[in-house]
């Protein structure tokens, strides 16, 4: 994952200065004279590959494939495969989470190289000069704007929260601060314009692990839209705008008025009309103001009306009434006298048509929803298709580490985008990273204080800064194009890449990255910068690494390790509380984190690479506990490997020729065996890196490769053809997970040497015969979960529970182990070849 790391390694200068690179790198070790040799270095091969032999293979294997992926990345490859983790924004060092994303990535990135797929990698240190200039485009676009709104506002880090990074319980998902609500003037991008493109281009996208309905459910039925209006008060301008929703667009001729909640920011924040509203406020009741609205889609003028309700559907705060279409609607109309005009007219067959809605009268209602909407579009006042419960990006932060908005505010000309040629805006130099309830970067005085691009008159810098939600959803992007100093990409390399083929990440970003993410591309189809619309094509979810928490039963304080009294068989704290024992994402707040570079300290990058990848498919959780089975059996598969490599020097050091025409009839049926296990792993494991992403039967397919040849006799490892290329088909399918190992393996056995490192061989393919041949699976049997050896099948019965049991019946271990014994439950495995018998002891 190392490798990875360093791929995403680009960001905003002022937001880490992580050398994420060399995180996970093996660690140097001075050895003395006596200490154990490596092949690669000296030519003398080790017996066992112990954790001595394990260091060096790392150290000296590190350098040398990083240096090959550099070089390979230069190259020119027909395909093109895009594999993408999504991108880190650590709070501090990198935790274990990363790691295993990066090692799904890394792994996924190495099988793909070797099969003749070019790869991106990137490390640009000037990246939000670009994501200013995406801005600026939104800003053009009418898309990027700013109102005052009431807001999450978290007292510790004393910046904004998006709604979705409250918890269920009112808490900061940064800080775990209690949140409290903010008057403040943020800036927003206009997300609801593209609410039902978003929503309807769902269904072009393959499965993605139940992340497509959590899309849909955060968007909404996308059944309304927003109309414009500008606001009076006795028929002067206020300089006020005003976007209200309707749940029947067609109708938008019919309003008799517009409704506001009592907690709207027009009667509590700095709005030219609030002494108007608050004047005309009956609490509990429906007030009608003196404040008018211009409906700028009809021309026509309606009341502004303060509702008595506390809420609207979903987060509306702002809705069109219109008496023709809801009973309630029809009654504050009446109840305040007002006027309003009917539009819809009803037939007997109950089908309705407009009426009285100028050029639209006459239009079936259905098709008048359809023209009504298009040309307020059109006309740029509205009309975008949205839901009641989808809320425009609050994209502001009060905090010194971010993107700075590349906006300038003018006594005369308002807010003025920065000009392109004076990107990026940067960060000033300051003291004091902190605020106290507004930007740091309004301290700034000599960085805030500058002209305006347009007038050239005095003006202010916007102090706000980005979220870094904001650098995220284009960074897929700027890796097509990751050098160019003059725009943030080129198109044809866009279009070449993108979308990309696996996007790797965890869950947790099931919503707000990807809804950003996908909003930015479409954005940028609209703008003639792409020519996709969807960024992602496959989506791998990745589920969390818990550590295992202890906290107080009556309090719930987490405490640490060295706090608790472990000695009985149920932990109590030191002070003599009760604890209650879970598992749960890792966090230093909870004291169970772990630091990656301490793992890889103890147990090597490939050993942890391969436990991640082995412990759990990738959407599932992984429960951290070294005690497991995963790590031991990953500990001893790679001894296994290794021993193979050791076996087969020793066979082929004894000094014949090999000769596979001195092999008997049962060494050629081993031999045979052997081959068509061979080729069963390619088979599977290629399935399982192409379709499935389940790394872990994948190398369970590979343990059972290893485990027939570890049973071959020496004569076969003399002189059989069929395990010399079974060995090394095992090998590179190991080099993506494992690559350290693998690449030491390979270059301590010149029989399996074809030219180049192991990751620079092409991936190995099923023989054609194998395909023509009598299929048969060699299916693991399990009794009570423990194996007891294989049996072979045929391939088109070996989904069949009911005949694989008859089958493993009739052999000789079915015979031997269960032909005296009471069968409780036989279940087949539905991912590998394995059948585990429920028997009674």
């Amino acid at each position: 994952f190392q490798y990875a790391c360093q791929k995403v390694n680009f960001t905003s200068v002022s937001r880490s200065s992580l050398s994420r690179a060399a995180l996970l790198r093996p660690v140097l070790r001075l050895l003395s004279p006596s200490a154990r040799t490596l092949f690669s270095d000296t030519g003398i091969w080790e017996k066992d590959y112990r954790t001595e032999t394990r260091r060096k293979v790392e150290e000296w294997w590190h350098p040398r494939i990083m240096a090959q992926w550099q070089k390979d990345a230069l190259e020119e490859v027909k395909g093109k495969f895009y594999v993408l983790s999504m991108f880190p924004y650590p709070s501090g060092r990198l935790h274990m989470g990363h790691v295993r994303v990066y090692t799904i990535s890394d792994t996924i990135g190495h099988f793909q190289r070797m099969r003749g797929h070019q790869e991106v990698t990137t490390c640009l240190p000037d990246y939000y000069k670009w994501t200013q200039y995406l801005f600026i485009k939104l800003f053009e676009a009418g898309l990027a704007y700013q109102k005052e709104a009431v807001v999450n506002w978290d007292p510790v880090d004393q910046t904004v929260l998006a709604d979705e990074q409250v918890d269920e319980n009112g808490r900061s998902w940064r800080s775990g601060a209690q949140v409290e609500q903010k008057l403040l003037t943020q800036w927003f991008i206009k997300t609801t314009n593209y609410a039902k493109p978003l929503l309807d281009a769902l269904e072009d996208l393959p499965e993605w692990y139940g992340v497509k309905a959590m899309q849909a459910n955060w968007i909404g039925e996308c059944t309304g839209c927003y109309f414009d209006f500008k606001l009076r008060v006795n028929g002067e301008e206020t300089g006020e705008t005003l976007s209200a929703y309707s749940s029947s667009p067609e109708t938008v001729f019919g309003v008799a008025y517009l409704s506001i909640l009592p907690s709207h920011r027009l009667l509590h924040g700095s709005s030219s009309v609030r002494s108007t509203l608050q004047k005309a406020f009956q609490p509990g009741r429906d007030s009608l103001t003196e404040v008018t609205a211009h409906n700028l889609f009809t021309g026509h003028e309606v009341p502004l009306v303060i509702s008595h309700r506390e809420a609207f559907d979903g987060y509306l705060d702002t809705v069109l009434g219109v008496p023709g279409c809801s009973e309630e609607d029809l009654s504050v109309a009446r109840a305040l006298n007002l006027r309003w005009t009917t539009v819809l007219e009803t037939h007997e067959d109950g089908t309705q048509t407009l009426i009285n809605s100028e050029e639209f009268s006459g239009l079936p209602r259905e098709q008048a929803f359809d023209s009504i909407t298009q040309k307020a579009r059109e006309q740029k006042v509205g009309g975008h298709l949205t839901s009641s419960k989808l809320r425009d990006w609050l994209i502001s932060r009060q905090r010194y580490w971010g993107t700075p908005i590349p906006v300038v505010h003018c006594g005369s000309c308002g807010p003025v985008a920065v000009p392109e040629e004076e990107l990026p805006v940067t960060l000033p130099k300051l003291p004091s990273l902190t605020g106290k309830g507004a930007s740091p970067l309004g301290a700034a005085h000599d960085w805030v204080n500058c002209k305006c691009p347009r007038c050239k008159g005095p003006a202010r810098r916007e102090t706000d800064t980005m979220d870094t939600f904001v650098d995220s959803a284009w960074y897929y992007f700027r890796y097509t194009d990751p050098h160019n100093p003059d725009r943030p990409f080129e198109r044809h390399l866009a279009d070449h890449w993108l979308p990309v083929d696996v996007y790797i990440g965890g869950k947790e970003h099931a919503v707000m990255h990807l809804y950003y993410a996908r909003f930015l591309c479409h954005f940028c189809k609209d703008q003639g910068l792409v020519a996709h619309r969807e960024p992602f094509w496959k989506l791998l979810v990745q589920g969390l690494i818990k550590g295992q928490t202890f906290k107080l039963a009556d309090s719930g304080q987490y405490l640490k390790r060295e706090e608790i009294d472990f000695t009985d068989k149920e932990p109590v704290a030191l002070n003599g509380g009760r604890i209650e024992v879970t598992w749960e994402k890792m966090s230093k707040s909870k004291h169970n984190g772990l630091d990656p570079q301490e793992v890889v300290q103890q147990y090597g990058v490939d050993t942890v690479r391969l436990y991640i990848l082995y412990a759990a498919p990738p959407e599932q959780d992984i429960l951290w506990n070294v005690k497991t089975d995963a790590l031991p059996g990953v500990l001893r598969w790679q001894s296994r490997l290794w021993q193979l490599v050791t076996k087969l020097r020793a066979a082929r050091q004894l000094g014949d020729v090999p000769n596979p025409s001195v092999l008997k009839k049962k060494e050629l049926a081993e031999a045979k065996k052997i081959w068509e296990n061979k080729n069963y792993a390619i088979r599977e494991v290629t399935t399982h890196f192409t379709e499935d992403f389940l790394f872990n039967a994948a190398m369970s397919r590979l343990m059972g490769l290893t485990n027939t040849l570890s049973s071959a006799t020496v004569r076969l490892l003399q002189h059989s053809v069929e395990f010399e290329e079974a060995l090394a088909a095992l090998v590179m399918m190991t080099a993506p997970m494992a690559p350290h190992l693998a690449s030491e393996l390979w270059a301590g056995c010149p029989l399996l040497l074809r030219g180049g490192d192991v990751l620079q061989q092409s991936w190995p393919t099923v023989d054609p015969e194998y395909l023509e041949a009598p299929d048969f699976v060699e299916l693991s049997v399990l009794i009570n979960n423990k194996s007891c050896g294989t049996v072979m099948v045929p391939v088109q019965v070996s989904k069949d529970t009911i005949r694989v049991q008859q089958l493993v019946l009739e052999s000789p271990i079915g015979q031997k182990l269960l032909g005296e014994r009471s069968i409780k439950r036989a279940i087949l495995s539905p991912r590998t070849a394995l059948i585990n018998f429920l028997v009674d002891e």
